[in-house]
């Protein structure tokens, strides 16, 4: 009884930030869903000057890094998602009271558990989102990849705020 008194204090703290993460992953999945079902690879629809939703397979990493291997990148990544996971979740359960760094964990949880379960599921990550500038394109990326970025850029406001509180 006195656990169960203590996961709903100070450790239970934890479980909104995992919830987020859940929000994240279903997110990411649902929308990744919706492309598999509307679109075939390459195909895409105009939305503004600079923004189109396409369909594309990412067999690599960030900006198709190491895409061209002959499929044993599959399983690095997916090896390196899962161990992020559970450090993300451990730093979650001893840091949960810290909120920004919390929330940025949470988000980068939630979309890399999203992007692991794309390679498992299809043995590529799907992504969708492009956007161009002037017949440049950025590489196309998903809900799961932006959750990742909004983590990493809280992280550095964090760390930043925690540098000038230590001033």
């Amino acid at each position: 009884m006195a656990r169960f008194a203590r996961a709903g204090t100070a450790s239970g703290r934890w479980l909104p930030w995992l919830a987020w993460s859940g929000f994240v992953l279903v997110a990411d999945q649902v929308s990744k869903w919706l492309i598999l079902g509307h679109y075939r690879l390459g195909d895409g629809t105009h939305v503004t000057r600079f923004f189109n939703i396409v369909r594309a397979e990412n067999t690599g990493a960030a900006f198709s890094f190491l895409a061209s291997g002959s499929g044993w990148q599959r399983w690095l990544f997916t090896a390196i998602g899962v161990a992020a996971a559970l450090l993300i979740v451990w730093l979650l359960r001893t840091h949960a009271a810290q909120r920004l760094f919390s929330f940025a964990l949470a988000s980068i949880l939630g979309g890399a558990i999203g992007n692991v379960v794309d390679r498992l599921v299809h043995g590529y990550v799907v992504d969708f989102l492009d956007f161009h500038w002037r017949g440049a394109h950025f590489p196309a990326f998903n809900l799961a990849d932006s959750a990742i970025t909004l983590g990493a850029i809280c992280l550095i406001l964090d760390e930043l705020r925690r540098v000038r509180r230590g001033r």
